[in-house]
């Protein structure tokens, strides 16, 4: 696959992970500002879990484990910077798709 077409899969990834994939709950449950669960903290492993489902959109989109590792490490840091309000829904957005071009031109 070429790069073009291993991008274009993963902004389709993305955008399976981050709506119909990540839905209501776990947006929520990733945020460290929000108390889902009464008297526990689940947000790390929320977070991880969102990160993981686009790391393997990641893997199928390129076939590169260790792309898969850097969106999981990156995607991660991205929505934590978010919920912590460091970064806008848009500033969220592009820096995800900065990732996926660098995955792409890493593949070139």
């Amino acid at each position: 696959m070429n790069p073009g077409e291993a991008f274009a899969w993963m902004l389709i990834g993305h955008a399976l992970a981050d709506y119909p994939l990540q839905g209501d709950w776990l947006s929520k449950a990733k945020n460290p500002t929000l108390a889902l669960v009464p008297g526990e903290v689940i947000w790390p492993g929320a977070l991880l879990a969102h990160a993981a489902i686009h790391a393997g959109a990641v893997k199928l989109a390129t076939g590169s484990w260790a792309l898969a590792a850097c969106e999981f490490v990156a995607h991660a840091a991205i929505d934590l910077w978010k919920c912590r309000g460091g970064l806008s829904y848009n500033g969220d957005q592009a820096a995800h798709l900065l990732c996926k071009i660098a995955w792409a031109v890493s593949l070139s």
